[in-house]
């Protein structure tokens, strides 16, 4: 071997352990250059060099030479991208109107998606099988690589077992094996890879943190209403806080109003009956109907409705106000430094985005003494991709093992 040859392996062996820290950078796309992950890194520009190469190898990521920004020596750096021809994760959502499966790459990209049924049964094994299926037809057309599955069920799923300990808006019995049966019906249809299971409003929270309006964020508090009741998401340094058996931040079942509407936890006055879209339907006086979901009900209400009627202002201000008291008592808890919210309450910070900021600022300490910034969710559908994301972590932590271990 040459002596060019055995200084490039030396390289690569020496920058091997970077190889996952360098994809997840890219993967976040916090080193859109060379001279960013060398940066990033804390490694030299060789080394860099080789990580990227090596990466690039793998079919995970992109090095264009063409030149753009000024690296950190004054001279042009080459430009990283994920590679939009590389492996995809398949991604999976159950709600109650509904489950869609999707195909998703590097960069929480969503390759291709198909949405499913919008009657889920009382069968979790049939519904899985269903949303499996649709995944694999996905996978089939696509021809590309999967790296693995995640599902999102609007569910605590207990660990380590991987279990529905409380599917309330599903007709789905307590304790259902979730993550079981999603990891038979993966393995059956053929494709490659571990699968994983994980709540809907944790994984949009780790979605939004890597790649939506949580980004930079070190301490990320996510709040979202589903199709139907509402959920709530910790990250903390990028990683989620799952508590420890998976069962933290039930934030749907915080008292908003003692005298409020009774709760499927068997409690009244909960976040998740006081403001999610079945309440907003209600407080606003309209039936709901069975042509589309309730959330996209709620949703098309106040986009069209909440400027000229009077009864949809109320009831989104009654909304805003309850859900306010529930993010006051979360920051005090918490200390967060950004607040994100989905679904439902992204439409209602959007029609009133003064009054719940005021709210929250009135009601918690630290909102008084320099605010908490409280942004909408930016992805559609920030679920898929957090799905996806739990796939993808076995290869960010290990590009090399893990892509070799599947070969």
């Amino acid at each position: 071997m040459n002596g060019k040859a055995t200084t490039t392996r030396t390289r690569l062996e020496r920058g091997r352990s970077a190889l996952g820290p360098a994809l997840e950078l890219v993967h976040t796309g916090r080193a859109p250059t060379r001279a960013v992950l060398t940066s990033e890194l804390g490694v030299t520009r060789a080394t860099a060099g080789a990580v990227a190469a090596e990466l690039e190898a793998l079919g995970l990521i992109r090095v264009d030479s063409r030149p753009a920004a000024a690296g950190s020596q004054g001279r042009p750096s080459h430009r990283l991208a994920v590679d939009d021809a590389g492996p995809v994760a398949l991604a999976a959502q159950v709600h109650a109107d509904g489950f869609r499966a999707a195909l998703v790459g590097l960069g929480g990209e969503i390759v291709a998606t198909d949405p499913g049924c919008v009657i889920v049964s009382a069968d979790p094994a049939q519904v899985l099988g269903e949303v499996v299926d649709a995944g694999a037809a996905l996978l089939k057309g696509s021809g590309r690589r999967c790296v693995g599955a995640g599902l999102a069920v609007p569910s605590a799923v207990a660990e380590p077992e991987g279990t529905a300990l409380n599917p309330l808006h599903l007709a789905w019995p307590a304790g259902a094996p979730v993550r079981e049966i999603f990891a038979e019906r993966v393995r059956a249809a053929g494709i490659t890879g571990p699968a994983f299971t994980g709540n809907d409003v944790n994984l949009a929270a780790l979605a939004e943190h890597r790649h939506g309006a949580g980004r930079g964020s070190q301490h990320l508090l996510c709040v979202a209403t589903g199709h139907r009741g509402v959920g709530g998401a910790l990250v903390l340094d990028g990683r989620l806080h799952t508590g420890s058996s998976g069962l933290a931040l039930e934030v749907g079942h915080l008292t908003v109003n003692p005298d409020g509407r009774p709760c499927y936890c068997g409690s009244r006055g909960c976040l998740d009956v006081e403001a999610d879209p079945l309440a907003f339907l209600t407080a606003a006086g309209r039936t709901p109907g069975p042509e589309v979901s309730l959330l996209e009900q709620s949703r098309a209400l106040l986009r069209h409705e909440y400027a000229r009627d009077a009864s949809v202002r109320r009831a989104a201000e009654e909304l805003v106000d309850r859900l306010g008291l529930g993010l006051a008592g979360l920051v005090n808890i918490l200390n967060p430094d950004r607040i994100v919210l989905g679904g439902l309450h992204k439409a209602l910070l959007e029609a009133d985005p003064d009054r719940l900021r005021a709210v929250v600022a009135d009601r918690s300490l630290w909102g008084r003494s320099g605010g908490v910034p409280i942004l909408a969710c930016s992805l559609d559908h920030n679920s898929l991709v957090g799905a996806a994301e739990l796939a993808w972590q076995p290869v960010l932590d290990d590009p090399l093992g893990a892509l070799t271990h599947q070969a």
